[in-house]
């Protein structure tokens, strides 16, 4: 069993917490997205970040400076936002971080897919960025179905964490004998599923920590998960769609 999550946007360096242990698998490619964002004007690359001058010009700094193989942070270590807070694997013991060094797979448009304790440096690229390279026309392109094989190499069940925007590129390659559970955080309202973002990030998050907390080792575990008020619903749920709700209760 293989867990799948998104990456953050919000990244830091940290050299002193805990040690990287090896370079990620798609290194060869990740330095072909650097060599083409680096030749890339400011106007250029700016638009394919959509972001503020402040952060285009910050992250134009770290792409020319960046040293793929020094000065590494791990990358579980290296993301910032909401859904790594309510993981909090800062306070995890031994046995969750190899835990979590086995089973989970953090999805990356710069990297493809890390282990929690690949070395990585802060970068800004989402998976559906608009960057046309080598012959591909964009990073869905780029990635292609290499992500997905090296993840069912690996394994034959997948429990999806990931948003849509990164799961899509291990999902639209699954044959019918991968067994793919996605986990949908949300609430009833006017007879439907509402999801809101930075709930499910959380859920998320605390999905990963009771995963690890536990040794999970199935889907069907999961079926026991009740934090932040969550609660399995079995009415809403099937083998591949696993549905939590929001107890307000």
């Amino acid at each position: 069993m293989r867990i799948i999550l998104s990456p953050a946007k919000k990244m830091h360096v940290d050299l002193d917490s805990l040690p990287w242990q090896n370079l990620p698998d798609f290194l060869d490619k990740t330095q072909m997205l650097r060599q083409t964002m680096r030749a890339m004007s400011y106007e250029e690359i700016r638009k394919v970040w959509k972001c503020n001058d402040t952060l285009a010009r910050l992250n134009v700094e770290r792409l020319q400076k960046m040293d793929l193989r020094k000065n590494l942070t791990p990358a579980i270590l290296s993301y910032e936002g909401i859904q790594y807070q309510y993981m909090a694997p800062g306070v995890f013991n031994e046995e969750e971080l190899a835990y979590v060094q086995e089973h989970l797979r953090i999805l990356s448009g710069f990297y493809g897919m890390l282990r929690p304790f690949d070395g990585v440096t802060p970068y800004r690229l989402e998976m559906q960025a608009k960057l046309p390279v080598a012959g591909a026309k964009d990073i869905y392109a780029f990635w292609g179905d290499c992500l997905a094989k090296a993840l069912f190499a690996q394994t034959d069940c997948i429990v999806n964490l990931a948003s849509k925007e990164y799961s899509m590129c291990i999902s639209r390659y699954r044959s019918n004998d991968i067994r793919f559970v996605t986990c949908i955080f949300g609430e009833i309202r006017a007879g439907k599923i509402l999801e809101k973002a930075t709930m499910c990030k959380m859920a998320r998050g605390e999905m990963v920590r009771f995963m690890a907390e536990r040794h999970v080792k199935s889907p069907e575990e999961l079926k026991e998960f009740d934090r932040m008020q969550f609660v399995f619903s079995p009415d809403h749920s099937d083998n591949e769609t696993y549905v939590f709700l929001k107890n307000n209760g």
